[in-house]
């Protein structure tokens, strides 16, 4: 009876006794504590109300619980490559899935390792863009907790479609920020950090624009922001980075995300058709326009103007479309290519046109001091009776850049107006919004009683920025410095300025139409200018 006792515990799974007790004993123990166990589960379920304790009596049983959460605790839950392998993952966006299929097939055939690397990733998906692709490789390598240089094909998908999921603007923004953190220490980034991220920004923006042109000012430009967000510190958290670009410059950040997303997306086509541009370059008219900013009306300047920089220079023009709200810089409608063969590729480049343009081809210059002189009948006869958004920009002696955004059309009155898209931006030395309100612009050279100039403020006892009468002098939060040059840029469309243009010239006409009325002798006789001067005692006014 022992031994088949003995056989019987060693059947149902129990361990030796710790206490050294017999087997006879040990196994009346654990078939009382199964039984035991067995109520205590059936009192539990019947009685929802009942508590989570678990009682556990005899040795054998604790020794049972105590190997069935030891089994737990060493469950794998992801694989060396950073694949989720407990989760039933299956992808549901076919693109991704095609794509992680062929850069898998090059990597094993290039580097014999059944995953994805960051150089088959980087040259096949990111070619133009290697230290984009290079980063976000590594993040999505970080975010899948692999503990191999490589990542595995599930792993690729599952991180792959995270980030094509993340809908939140501030989730995107936050990603971005930590690509470009420092290498030793990844919760702070550093001045080059953000000079890499501007940058990856201005050169997708340019090249997706029409624009692909260096702009020489642009280091200047980078360190006006980098200026404002670090301050006199070397690194700030990423957190504290994130904040500042949420504020000011987000719409830039989220331009590489659609940028990213449409890559990701479409990759796979030029792959499978051994292509290496993968659909990324459009060669479209759309990529081919001239620069607005580059080009002006050079055939009636002097040399000396065309040789002064100008205030609004390419980078310049790109910072200032990602601060202000998309009223000032609404793309131009996208003409289709002229290929009837691929219509699908037509609507796919307008739509990618619409969602990575930025930079404003239809700003135009209304106004330059430097070369239509300096003062307020000068400002007003250029500015007024212009219907669209436009941009001043104010520049002192003591090297300060200003710029005022008016969502409206300029008009002199001696109240402060302006819609939901005014603002006024301190450009440099440092890019400062200094205030982001309606009603907050003033324009007034004629009107008795009220004070003249251009101010723009919230308050108008103090106000951020005055502009004395005559154009000379400018105070910006109570610091006065001398006007050295003035530009406004229309942000309108073409018919704003046509319409502008139009109302110029039946100005012109009017005037020269009033200048030659040449009355005759029988005319002035029934004028009725002749009946007022006589009752002013000009009676022989015609003589």
């Amino acid at each position: 009876m022992g031994n088949n006792a003995s056989t019987k515990a060693d059947a149902d799974g129990s361990e030796p006794p710790l206490d050294g007790g017999k087997h006879k004993q040990q196994h009346h123990h654990h078939k009382s504590s199964t039984q035991q166990q067995q109520q205590q589960q059936q009192s539990s379920n019947s009685n929802n109300n009942g508590s989570d304790g678990v009682v556990v009596v005899g040795n054998s049983g604790s020794n049972n619980s105590l190997k069935v959460q030891h089994s737990q605790t060493q469950t794998m839950t992801r694989s060396a490559s950073g694949a989720d392998v407990t989760e039933k993952y299956l992808t549901q966006l076919v693109p991704v899935d095609r794509l992680a299929e062929i850069l898998k097939e090059q990597t094993s055939a290039k580097y014999g390792i059944n995953g994805i690397v960051s150089n088959v990733f980087v040259s096949q998906v990111f070619p133009q863009y290697s230290d984009l692709g290079n980063r976000l490789f590594q993040l999505m390598h970080a975010n899948s907790k692999a503990t191999t240089k490589h990542l595995g094909t599930v792993a690729f998908r599952q991180q792959c479609e995270r980030f094509l999921g993340i809908m939140d603007d501030a989730k995107v923004l936050e990603s971005y920020i930590k690509m470009y953190a420092q290498e030793d220490n990844p919760d702070f980034i550093d001045k080059t950090g953000v000079t890499r991220l501007l940058h990856i920004c201005y050169t997708i923006a340019m090249q997706h624009s029409g624009n692909a042109v260096l702009c020489t000012a642009i280091n200047r430009t980078f360190g006006s922001v980098t200026k404002s967000i670090f301050f006199s510190h070397d690194s700030l958290s990423l957190g504290f980075v994130c904040r500042w670009f949420e504020q000011n410059l987000i719409r830039l950040v989220l331009l590489v995300h659609k940028y990213c997303v449409h890559t990701l997306s479409t990759a796979y086509r030029g792959l499978e058709q051994q292509s290496q541009s993968c659909g990324i370059e459009l060669q479209t008219p759309v990529l081919e326009q001239r620069n607005p900013f580059a080009s002006t009306d050079a055939t009636d300047h002097s040399l000396a103007v065309s040789q002064i920089e100008s205030l609004m220079p390419l980078s310049q023009a790109w910072l200032l479309a990602g601060a202000l709200p998309p009223l000032y810089s609404k793309p131009q409608t996208v003409a289709p290519p002229n290929s009837s063969n691929n219509v699908s590729a037509s609507t796919a480049v307008q739509i990618f046109k619409e969602k990575l343009s930025m930079m404003p081809s239809h700003w135009t210059l209304l106004y330059d001091s430097n070369e239509h002189g300096v003062g307020a009948n000068r400002f007003l006869h250029h500015v007024l009776g212009y219907r669209g958004p436009t941009l001043v920009l104010l520049h002192t002696k003591d090297e300060q850049t200003y710029c005022i955004a008016a969502p409206g059309e300029w008009k002199e009155t001696h109240l402060f107006v302006g819609g939901e898209g005014s603002c006024v931006i301190q450009l440099l030395p440092k890019f400062v919004i200094l205030e982001k309100k309606p009603n907050i612009l003033y324009l007034n050279t004629s009107i008795r009683g009220y004070p003249k100039g251009l101010r723009a403020g919230a308050d108008p006892r103090k106000p951020i920025i005055a502009v004395d009468e005559h154009f000379e002098n400018v105070d910006c939060k109570g610091i006065a410095a001398g006007l050295m040059s003035i530009e406004v840029w229309g942000c309108g469309d073409k018919s704003s300025r046509e319409v502008q243009l139009d109302i110029k010239k039946w100005q012109i006409r009017e005037a020269e139409r009033q200048r030659t009325v040449k009355l005759t002798a029988a005319d002035w006789m029934d004028h009725p200018d002749r009946y007022l001067l006589e009752l002013g005692g000009r009676q022989n006014y015609n003589n």
